[in-house]
């Protein structure tokens, strides 16, 4: 299967920012993109010579960081008796800002943050993230729609935070 093995070489880096940014850690990442590319591997033979396999891989990659989420949603639901402390992290820098944003992006459902990374980080029309996730554009849209407020809620807590 060298097919595989070129691609992986050509697109593994750009697979593994996918595998980061859809579930937050590079730990998780690694994982992800290591069960994603397992499963590829596996069904390889059944694609087409002539299909690019980058929307099959995007596809098990994200669906796989979406079940890992679920299971996880389930285990760290245990109860506190103190809220831990959060730093409040100003958006005066482009690093303060990223880093708000990446925890905005934690903070989303893992449908939703799939589709804010598909649609903005990795640049694809709502047609290609519907059907990356297989879904319908509405779903895109509203998904979409849904996260970037709630990351915009987050920007505005966060300035308002930093100016008291």
């Amino acid at each position: 299967m060298t097919a595989f093995a070129d691609y992986v070489a050509a697109r593994g880096t750009s697979l593994l920012r996918l595998a980061y940014l859809s579930c937050g850690s590079h730990e998780d990442a690694e994982d992800v993109l290591q069960t994603a590319l397992e499963r590829a591997y596996r069904n390889w033979h059944r694609l087409r010579k002539d299909v690019d396999p980058e929307p099959y891989v995007r596809r098990i990659i994200v669906n796989t960081a979406i079940n890992r989420a679920r299971r996880r949603a389930i285990l760290r639901i245990i109860p506190t008796g103190t809220l831990p402390e959060v730093p409040v992290a100003g958006a005066d820098s482009g690093v303060e800002l990223r880093q708000v944003l990446a925890d905005g992006l934690r903070l989303l459902p893992p449908r939703q943050r799939a589709v804010v990374v598909l649609r903005y980080w990795e640049d694809l029309t709502e047609a290609q993230t519907a059907e990356t996730l297989g879904c319908s554009v509405g779903t895109v849209k509203s998904q979409a729609a849904k996260a970037l407020a709630k990351l915009r809620g987050l920007i505005v807590v966060e300035e308002v935070a930093s100016d008291v």
